[in-house]
């Protein structure tokens, strides 16, 4: 890794801003049936992907693999879980899908114990249980606990809460196909099945192929691209755990571009509740870096 905290930290903002504003396009789009919109992001991320490893490591390095199965299993478990993220996208205001995303870090604690069979001490399980109620906050809005025990909840709450599951998941599989796969290829091969999977999907919808709609889903693509570029590149001048707490940037950008582009008023439950997630998230990263500092030691 060559350190430059700086240019990390430069490359995480952009890409925290980049995919916020890729949801913008999206909410441009409304009518687009969910297919065309993954179709498009997926498909047009790859341009601005091909075009910049072609001008660094090269295409070629950057499409090997060593295990294919791998890259298989993460495209079809990650593009579901785009499918759900832009119908949330499609249905929820910015904030509150970006706050729900939050969860990403508590679902990886809790999916690493039976997966990675990982030891959580108390302060990540706290962490967890913090994170929770955060959600419960965030609930409230759109029935509250009632709505959760009853499983009544929202089609947009229900997509969202299940995005951030999977993207879990997702999470789980690269800390494991990254030890033999380079970053550019672990996203090219997801951008190519995730447009076959789109376009099969499409193909039982209606597409909507007016020039407005076309032009936003385009730039949605782009936006994801760049963004894509950011998400890859920053690990390489930081360390995750020195630059997860930029993630949650993301917050600000979502709440200006819903409040001045959609005329969006963020409900206040949501945002004290997206504070509980956030700080369960940071925990989270606090002790996982504490162990990581402390492994070498304890190995000596």
């Amino acid at each position: 890794m060559i350190r430059n905290v700086s240019r990390g930290i430069a490359l995480k903002l952009a890409q925290t801003l980049f995919f916020a504003l890729m949801y913008a396009a999206i909410k441009l789009a409304p009518h687009a049936p969910i297919g065309e919109v993954v179709f498009f992001r997926c498909f047009f991320a790859l341009i601005p992907l091909v075009v910049f490893t072609h001008y660094t490591v090269g295409f070629r390095a950057a499409i090997k693999t060593q295990k294919p199965i791998y890259h298989f299993l993460r495209s079809g478990i990650g593009s579901t879980s785009m499918f759900f993220n832009f119908m949330a996208v499609q249905l929820l205001p910015l904030a509150t899908v970006t706050a729900f995303g939050f969860l990403q870090p508590v679902f990886v604690t809790m999916l690493a114990i039976p997966l990675l069979h990982e030891k959580v001490g108390p302060w990540r399980w706290g962490a967890v249980i913090f994170g929770f109620v955060g959600v419960l906050l965030m609930l409230e809005p759109h029935g509250g606990l009632e709505a959760l025990t009853s499983l009544r909840l929202s089609h947009g709450v229900a997509y969202a809460l299940t995005f951030a599951f999977l993207s879990a998941l997702v999470i789980i599989l690269i800390r494991q196909m990254s030890k033999t796969e380079r970053g550019e290829a672990i996203v090219f091969y997801f951008m190519s099945w995730g447009a076959i999977i789109g376009a099969i999907v499409m193909a039982f919808q209606q597409p909507v192929w007016d020039l407005g709609t076309v032009f936003w889903l385009i730039v949605c693509g782009l936006l994801g691209g760049f963004g894509q570029i950011g998400l890859t590149y920053c690990y390489r001048y930081a360390e995750p755990s020195l630059l997860a707490p930029f993630d949650y940037s993301s917050m600000i950008w979502a709440v200006l571009l819903g409040l001045f582009v959609f005329g969006e008023i963020p409900e206040p439950m949501v945002l004290a509740g997206a504070t509980a997630v956030i700080a369960a998230g940071l925990v989270i990263v606090w002790r996982e870096r504490r162990h990581r500092l402390s492994r070498p030691s304890a190995a000596a």
